[in-house]
Parts: structure tokens; C-alpha cells; sequence
């Protein structure tokens, strides 16, 4: 369904925005304040205004806010935006009393490292997250000196889709105090010609309406235009707070004389198709609802509000059933029926009785709808030019049945065989939505969240309202053999009313006179082919006089929809077909300056590449920010007051002791093969444990052997929870449901109180709500070294809401203890010096040595100074080594 692609991204960005260089105070006590906050409080902000270009459905934006410092002392000024999730920043930069700091585009990983080493020269000042539905919040704070001027510039693209008939452009508008200047300035240029154009918002009131926003558009060209005076932004008569606060939204269609539209420049074409008039295939569909025991109330209620609905809409035409799962499975018929009037009030009863009970059997519900559909085509009981569609709603994660989710997938992904789509709809926030998502999406589908408000059930509505009038299956977009290269997604498995599909690609031959291409499809009736023919030099003409937009557009059109199809494939690639994906995305990325998952922007001082200012990442659903700052908070040196335990190397215990300023170190030698107690908490039901390994040639002698952890099984019994990582993948069981991953994943795995997050060939951060992080480190050696290999480094980043009974080899440090060095003397090393230590009523000799903490730098690491407690650690742990030998690691 080309216009109906719905990701859920998220964004952050860490800013280092008073680095040495850039124009600060140091006279006085800054003074922090937002720029979009109702006092004003010495901030001027006199001008905001954005401005949007469409061309061809690609809107390219600029939001500029400028502001001058008034005040007698510096102030600290933030600059908020609200930026639609499916957009690509392509810019941001601040220019301060006349001087530009420019912002680029790199490799993520790229960017993070310059960041790191930024960030010692200032403060963290930023951040993008998820605001909402269509939005993410962009945030940058910068410190202005006093008499200063700023201006701040986001620019941002993205190419709109044809939703119900219309394109949106969606804008939020929430200035929060009076501005002199405000505006936002719309041009629209569709070489198809304008249909329609309307804009409305939230805010804007009859006054408003009549003087303030202007709207009108004629041929090919639309304009809005909206110019709210000082007087007009105020809430009241004299009111100094504004009443600017919610949406603005422009909505508009394009003249559909023709069923297809295509247009080129310089070498690269756009294809948009959308016939009008053409009859409705009949559907064929399967309502697959969960009614679980966490579907209970508000939740069942709308849902079965939203079926009622839908009844409502369902053409005679049509067949349909429902089947509800919970512990069990519950079909309304046994098969399809037709949507009769006499079966829809049937149906409407069956829909009024439904009662939440039970556990979660997903997939169980999905193979029995799947069967049915595939029984009502094979036994020819639906008509011959029909087309099917399983809808499944559910707001959890499968807990009886099977409850694998890569099983459930194959499981399902073999019953449709590629004969339907399978939409998923996800019901609230506590449930695996990368799981929903990559399944509908292996399956033709789309996945979409159902946010628990007020609307929910209009939501519900809302989607099937969009699937409801499909016009073509089976739609293909063929153009002459040898002519295209680097071609989108040109293939579809339904074309539904009120949407477009977009193709686009590059000419082989750029003076070619004439583009032949052709669309087909299998209608209601019969089978369809339009047929587009374009002139090419009649296309130039035409388009040559509208370069006031915005230049190479369809380029960027391209670059845009490949990069966002690119990604999307990614989801359910291994391998190294997923790696061939994501140099392709980073590649595009790149080189068309977009801020997508795998680039970052680093706004730096102009010929100074070494002083960046600020880093913006755009990772994707499967990254939500609240793991992402978890882990941040990992990435950077702890306050010397914050402990830290880990175990790394072979294996390297260390503990830091922030009343001393100071860390105690120790060795565990033992034999490959033994599993080693690290951390056991029987009141909040933690057991971290792990798994020796040696050297692929390991030395007899136990002194020189080298050994480490190549295992570590991680587990909440509470939560029901257990996690094994060893050097090849990263294996979750969450009650009877199990996920395995690969290092070489991105992804983010959530659930009510915790946060696994893999960073690909890095790390793993496992959160437990807000109180115990650890970070499990992979080195990775050359795959054909003769005697090293792979190993795991443990860090514990956070543990205070673990119980004073916590136990371990590093859990028993969890708690405060002290010792005292003393007698410090020259040993046969004069860089590691011999002392007397006194701890735990125990007078030992120990020496001065440095370990590696590798949380920053997997491969360099960085120096840890040490007092080293020799024979295994005795005397500074609770009884002997050999106590905390376990049978396994759960």
C-alpha cells in the first residue's frame, strides 16, 4: 500500500554548545531560561517563521527563529521544534552575531566520537524525542552573551503521502510567548494541476480566520500564508501570553484528469499513479481480536465501539468473520459469510457480547484466520475477484501457545504464503511493536500503533476506513527493459482508494525524447493497464519555469523513498544481505545530507572540524529515547561520587570506592568451563552469572593461561526474565517466549520496567527500570588469530535499588565498605609500587597496577589505576574464590 507507510521514529540529539571558541560569559552566573516560555525576562525573540516548498508532494521546510539577548547578563536560549516522524532533517545551523556554525552530516559512529571529544570542552544542551503521533521534538540550547544576536535555522524534507484522498502537511505551532514577526509561508507547485487546498488549525478563531490566514491556489500553484499582528497572537485583549497552541495543518489534491503522472529532470523521473472511479473489489475479511485479560475495560470497550463502527461500513459485497483469542480461540462462523444485513446485526450481537478472559494466544487466532481465508478461496465460496486481508489487533506480547515471536512469524509467514496482507494493530505502548511491525511487514502489511486516548476507537475506525475501498491487486509498474536504473519499490499488492503510488528512479539515457511506462492491475471487473507516455522535451519546458522552489527535487524525491524503502527492508534482513542494505542507506544518506538512522549531524565552528557544537541521531522505532539516554549515561565518565563495579579482560574484577577516590582490583583464575557467581539479589530476584573461557591454545600452566568470559546469563526471576549473551548472539526468554538476536542487530526489545538495547558489534545495555543498568562489552579478535578469540566484559552502571542482601563477586561490593592503604614502597617494578592494605579486618600486600574500562572505547580503552589484590582476590571477598562457583549460569 504505497501511501500508507507508517514509521514510528525517534530521535536524539546531545549538544555541546558552549565548546572553548564559541561566544559565552564568564562574568556572571548564567541565567537559564526557554525561549519559548511566556516570560521574556531580557530574551527578545522577534522573529519566527516557516517556510515550506512543495514540489511534486516533496515538501522542503525552514523553520528560522531569531532572538537577541537584551539583558545585561548572558542567558542560556533554547529553540523547540516539532517535526513530523517520517521527515529527514537535512540542516540545522546557528549563526551568532553574524558568524554561521554550519551543520553536517557523517556516519553515526563517526559523529559520536567527535561528540565524545566535544564533550569534555562543554555541556550536554539538546535532545530530539517522540512528542506525540506525527511529531518529534527537536530541542537545541545555546548560551547567548549579553547584547547578542541568534538565529537558529532547522531545515528539514519529507515527501507526503496521499492519505484518504488528500496530502497533509502538518505543522506545530507553539510559539508560547508574543512575537513581532510570525509567520508561516506555504508554496505549493503540482505540475498535475491543484484540485483542492485548504488549511485550518486548532487554535485559530473567527477573528483570526478572517484577516490572518489567506489560502488560495490556481493551476499549478497554491499558497498559504499565515501573519497573525501582536494583537491577534494574544489570548485576551491584554494578555501577554499567546493563544498560538496546537495544529496547523494544509491539506490539498491534485487534478486527476489523467490516472498517472510522470515527470522528470535531469535524469531522474517520479511516477505517481492514482485512477479515480474505478469500481471497489470485493474483500474478503478477518478480524483477528485479542481479548486477553490486559484488554479488560476502557481498552475492550473501544475496541468493540470501533467494530460497531466498522459493521456500519462494511459493503454487502464484502464477506467477513471474527475471531477472538485469549488462552483459547473463538470464532463467530466457521466461515466467511457475506456481509448480508441479516449477518451484519448477527454480527453486531456477537461484537456487543465479547469478554476479555484469559492469556495472550497470538498465534494460534492468526493461523486459524489465515486458514479460513485460505479454506473460503480454495472451496471458491468468496468471489473469484476478490481480494483478502487479516486484520489482527492485540495490546501485548503471546504468552501461551506459541509464544516465540521469530517462530510465530514463520509460522504465519507460511500459512499466507504471499496470497494477502496482514495488518497489525498494537494497542497501547506495553507490547513488542518491532515484532507486530516485522511481521506485517514480511507479510505485504503495515503495523500501526493505537494510542490509548479518548480517540482510540476512532483510530481503529480511522485504519480500517483506509484499507476499506481497494480498486487494484496485484499492481505492477513496468517501463521499457534497459532503460531505468536504481528503480523503487515498483511492485503492490493492493491499491487502495484515496491513496498513490510512487515510483521513482533514473533515466540510462538522460536525452531519451520520449518515457513510456505502464501500470498494471487486476480490477473488479477485469484485468487493467494505463499507459503513460511522456514528451520529454514538452516535460522540460514545463518544469524548467518552476526552479524558484526548490532545485533538484525528484533527485531528492528519490534519494528520500529510496532511503526509507532501503530501511524498511532492513527490519527483516540478516546478514549479509542486511549489511549490504545498510551501506546502500548509509551511502544515500550521506551523500543527500539526510539525518536518518545511520548518520548524525554535528554542527561545528566553521574551519574548525575538531569543535563540534552539537550531534543530532535519528535511530528508528526500535530505539525508544528512554533506552537511548540509558545508554548515553553509560558512553561518558561517571561523577566520581557514582560507583562502578565491572569485570572485564582475564577477567579483571574492579571496584571503584568513591569515599576514597580510589578502586581495588583482583583476578579470578579458574578453568575454562566454570561458571562463576557475579551478582545474586534474592529480594529483588537478580542473578548475574558467567562463563569462563580460554585461549583456543591454552597454556598448561595456570599462571600464564589466559582466560575470560565468553558467556553471561542475566536474570529476574520476579519478571520471569532471562538473558544469555555469548560472543555469537544475545538469546531473551521472557516467561516462555523466546527472541534471539545477533551481534550484528540494532534493536530494542521493551517491556513494563525493562530496556534491552544491542548496539550492533558493540554492547548491550539491559535496564530494570530506573535504579540497575548493566552494560555487557563484546571484544571481537581476528576471526583466524592461532590463539585468541572472542570475549564479554560486564559493567554495572547503576545498582542502587538493588537490596543491601545483594551477593556476588561483584554484587557484595554493592554496598559502602572501606579500607586504608599505608606502607607504600618501591617493588621489583618501579612502576608498580607495593602497600599494606587493611580491609575487612584483613592486613594484605597489594600493588599499584591499572586495569581498562572499555564502556567508551571497545578497542582502546580507557586506564583505570587500581590497588591489585593478589591469590584471587583473598581477603578483600567474602570467603574464598571457589564459593562463588555455580553449577550453570540460570
Amino acid at each position: 500500500m504505497a501511501s500508507a507507510q507508517w514509521p514510528c521514529l525517534i530521535l536524539a540529539l546531545f549538544s555541546v554548545l558552549v565548546a572553548s571558541g564559541f561566544p559565552r560569559s564568564h562574568a556572571r552566573l548564567l541565567e537559564k531560561r526557554s525561549l519559548l516560555e511566556g516570560e521574556v525576562n531580557g530574551i527578545d525573540v522577534y522573529s519566527t517563521k516557516i517556510s515550506c516548498k512543495v514540489t511534486s508532494r516533496f515538501a522542503h521546510n525552514v523553520v528560522t527563529t531569531r532572538a537577541v539577548n537584551r539583558a545585561d547578563t548572558a542567558k542560556e536560549v533554547s529553540f523547540d521544534v516539532e517535526l513530523p516522524k517520517t521527515a529527514f532533517i537535512t540542516n540545522f545551523t546557528l549563526t551568532i552575531d553574524g558568524v554561521t556554525y554550519p551543520g553536517n552530516v557523517k556516519e553515526k559512529e563517526v559523529a559520536k566520537k567527535q561528540y565524545e571529544k566535544a564533550v569534555s570542552q562543554g555541556k550536554t544542551a539538546g535532545l530530539v524525542k517522540a512528542s506525540g503521533r506525527k511529531l518529534e521534538k527537536f530541542t537545541v540550547s545555546v548560551n547567548v552573551a549579553a547584547g547578542s544576536e541568534i538565529t537558529f535555522e532547522l531545515t528539514y524534507e519529507e515527501l507526503l503521502k496521499r492519505h484518504k484522498g488528500k496530502y497533509e502537511m502538518y505543522l506545530k505551532v507553539q510559539p508560547k510567548q508574543l512575537v513581532k514577526h510570525f509567520e508561516i509561508e506555504a508554496d505549493i507547485f503540482e505540475p498535475q494541476g491543484i484540485s483542492t487546498l485548504d488549511a485550518e488549525a486548532s487554535f485559530i478563531t473567527n477573528d483570526l480566520l478572517g484577516s490572518a490566514l489567506t489560502k488560495s491556489f490556481s493551476g499549478k500553484k497554491g499558497h498559504v500564508s499565515f501573519k497573525p499582528s501582536l494583537d491577534q497572537q494574544r489570548s485576551c485583549p491584554t494578555c501577554t501570553d499567546s493563544l498560538l497552541n496546537g495544529d496547523f495543518t494544509i491539506t490539498y489534491d491534485v487534478n486527476r484528469e489523467s490516472p498517472a503522472n510522470v515527470q522528470i529532470v535531469n535524469g531522474y523521473f517520479v511516477h505517481f499513479f492514482a485512477p479515480q472511479g474505478l469500481p471497489t473489489v470485493p474483500k474478503n475479511v478477518v478480524f483477528v481480536i485479542d481479548i486477553s485479560g490486559s484488554m479488560h475495560g476502557r481498552k475492550m470497550e473501544q475496541t468493540k465501539d470501533a467494530l460497531l463502527k466498522i459493521l456500519d461500513d462494511v459493503k454487502e459485497e464484502d464477506y467477513l468473520n471474527f475471531i477472538l483469542f485469549s488462552g483459547d480461540v473463538i470464532t463467530w462462523k466457521d466461515n466467511l459469510v457475506q456481509a448480508t444485513p441479516e449477518n451484519i446485526q448477527e454480527a453486531r450481537t456477537f461484537v456487543r457480547n465479547i469478554q476479555d478472559q484469559g492469556m495472550t494466544n497470538i498465534n494460534d487466532g492468526l493461523l486459524r484466520g489465515i486458514s479460513m481465508l485460505n479454506k473460503a478461496r480454495e472451496e471458491h465460496r468468496v468471489p473469484e475477484r476478490s481480494t483478502s486481508i487479516i486484520i489482527m489487533l492485540t495490546d501485548g506480547d503471546a504468552n501461551t501457545g506459541e509464544s516465540r515471536p521469530p517462530k510465530i512469524q514463520e509460522n504465519v509467514r507460511n500459512a499466507i504464503g504471499g496470497k494477502f496482507p496482514l495488518y497489525n494493530l498494537g494497542f497501547g505502548d506495553n507490547l513488542n511493536f518491532n515484532f507486530l511491525e516485522s511481521m506485517a511487514l514480511e507479510n505485504h502489511g503495515i503495523a500501526r500503533r493505537i494510542y490509548e486516548d479518548s480517540d482510540a476507537n476512532l483510530q481503529l475506525q480511522g485504519f480500517y476506513e483506509e484499507v476499506a475501498n481497494p480498486l487494484l491487486t496485484s499492481v505492477e509498474v513496468e517501463y521499457p527493459e534497459n532503460a531505468i536504473l536504481d528503480l523503487t519499490k515498483n511492485t503492490y499488492q493492493h491499491f487502495y482508494d484515496g491513496s498513490e503510488i510512487v515510483v521513482a528512479g533514473r533515466l540510462v539515457d538522460k536525452d531519451m525524447n520520449n518515457f513510456k511506462a505502464d501500470v498494471k492491475g487486476h480490477g473488479a471487473i477485469n484485468d487493467l493497464t494505463f499507459t503513460e507516455e511522456v514528451d520529454m522535451m514538452e516535460m522540460e519546458k514545463a518544469l524548467q519555469k518552476q526552479d524558484y522552489i526548490f532545485g533538484n527535487y525528484i533527485e531528492r524525491l528519490w534519494a528520500y523513498l529510496t532511503i526509507e524503502q532501503l530501511l524498511e527492508k532492513r527490519k527483516n534482513a540478516l546478514g549479509d544481505e542486511k549489511e549490504n542494505l545498510t551501506a546502500q542507506a548509509l551511502d544515500l544518506s550521506l551523500k543527500y545530507h539526510f539525518v536518518t538512522p545511520l548518520t548524525s549531524m554535528v554542527v561545528t565552528k566553521p574551519e574548525d572540524n575538531e569543535n563540534q557544537m552539537a550531534i543530532a541521531d535519528k535511530p528508528g522505532e526500535e530505539v525508544p529515547y528512554s533506552s537511548l539516554s540509558s545508554f548515553a549515561s553509560t558512553d561518558s565518565y561517571q561523577s566520581p561520587l557514582t560507583p562502578y563495579y565491572y569485570v572485564d579482560g582475564d577477567p579483571h574484577f574492579i571496584i571503584q570506592v568513591p569515599e576514597k577516590d580510589d578502586a581495588i582490583c583482583f583476578n579470578i583464575d579458574e578453568e575454562p568451563g566454570t561458571v562463576l557467581s557475579l551478582i545474586e539479589d534474592p529480594i529483588t530476584g537478580f542473578t548475574v552469572n558467567g562463563q569462563i573461557i580460554g585461549d583456543k591454545r591454552g597454556s598448561p600452566n595456570s599462571e600464564t593461561r589466559k582466560t575470560y568470559f565468553g558467556k553471561l546469563g542475566i536474570a529476574n526471576t520476579q519478571m520471569d526474565f532471562w538473558i544469555e549473551v555469548t560472543t555469537e548472539k544475545i538469546t531473551l526468554w521472557n516467561a516462555a517466549a523466546q527472541s534471539t538476536f545477533s551481534w550484528l542487530d540494532t534493536v530494542t526489545v521493551t517491556q513494563d520496567g525493562l530496556s534491552v538495547t544491542i548496539n550492533r558489534k558493540k554492547n548491550i545495555v539491559v535496564s530494570f527500570g530506573d535504579g540497575v543498568t548493566f552494560v555487557v562489552v563484546l571484544h571481537q579478535v581476528w576471526k583466524k588469530h592461532p590463539v585468541h578469540q572472542d570475549f564479554l566484559g560486564f559493567y554495572v552502571v547503576d545498582s542502587h535499588r538493588m537490596s543491601a542482601q545483594t551477593h556476588g563477586l561483584l554484587g557484595q561490593f554493592f554496598h559502602p565498605f572501606d579500607f586504608k592503604v599505608s606502607d607504600i614502597h618501591s617493588g621489583s617494578d618501579p612502576a608498580k609500587p607495593h602497600a599494606t592494605m587493611v580491609v575487612k579486618n584483613h592486613r594484605l600486600t597489594v600493588t599499584r597496577g591499572s586495569q581498562k574500562d572499555y564502556r567508551k572505547d571497545v578497542s582502546i580503552g580507557t586506564k583505570v589505576d587500581c590497588w591489585f589484590v593478589h591469590n584471587n582476590g583473598q581477603g578483600l571477598i567474602d570467603g574464598v574464590h571457589s564459593d562463588y562457583i555455580v553449577p550453570d549460569l540460570f
